[in-house]
Formats: structure tokens, sequence, C-alpha cells
């Protein structure tokens, strides 16, 4: 199993920014791809970014594209989501979720909950107008 925990979250004011972290461990050589999703209140968990622990590879929902930026660091098995430009619209919870090894993993970064199978706790953020 992989265990992941999220921080970072926080209170903002529209225009701020906020740095998420991710820490991966456990079984975390079995980890492919690493997402951040998030879901507002009311609202269906969506996907914001994705990125591959081997290439670096990334992937973004258009909503985020230009102001939030995925990153990683291998020895520390942490992934990073920097929020950047943040509106009241990207207030949510944010969760980090690991995809496990497959042939899949290497050819796309899923932007589907279904494929990724560890899961956070998740951290909060709130964006005030």
């Amino acid at each position: 199993q992989v265990q992941l925990v999220e921080s970072g979250g926080g209170l903002v004011q529209a225009g701020g920014s906020l740095r998420l972290s991710c820490v991966a461990s456990g079984r975390t050589s079995n980890s492919c791809n690493m997402g951040w999703f998030r879901q507002a209140p009311g609202k269906e968990r969506e996907f914001v970014a994705a990125i591959r622990w081997s290439d670096g590879s990334t992937n973004y929902a258009d909503s985020v594209k230009g102001r939030f930026t995925i990153s990683k660091d291998i020895a520390a098995n942490t992934v990073y989501l920097q929020l950047n430009s943040l509106k009241p619209e990207d207030t949510a919870d944010y969760y980090c979720a690991s995809e496990e090894k497959t042939l899949k993993c290497l050819f796309r970064l899923s932007p589907r909950s279904d494929d990724y199978v560890y899961w956070g706790r998740g951290t909060q953020v709130t964006v005030s107008s």
C-alpha cells in the first residue's frame, strides 16, 4: 500500500498563492503517476493536475493551466502543487492520489479519479474575494 499525506492548505485572498505538499510512504516503488484532485462543497471531485514520477511529464485541467504547477521531489517522495493567482472558485478540499504501475500509466496521465488507487485525506484551500 501507499500512504499519502497532504499539507499546505489554508485561507488566502484572491490573487494569492499557496503551495500544497503530498508526502508518499509505504510501497512507493509501485506508484507510477501522482494526481491532484479537488472537491468543492456540493460538487463532484475534479481533476487538477498529474505528474509521472519517472520522467516528470505533466497534465493539467484547463481551469488551472497557467496558474497551478505540479512538481516532484523523488528523493523526498513528495509531490507539490503550487497554486498562484488563486480565485474564489478554487476553494475546495485538495487531495493527492497515486496510480499504480501498469502498462497504461506510462502512456497517459489520467484525469479520471477511478484510475488512482491510493488517496490522501485532503487539505482545505479557501480563497476569499
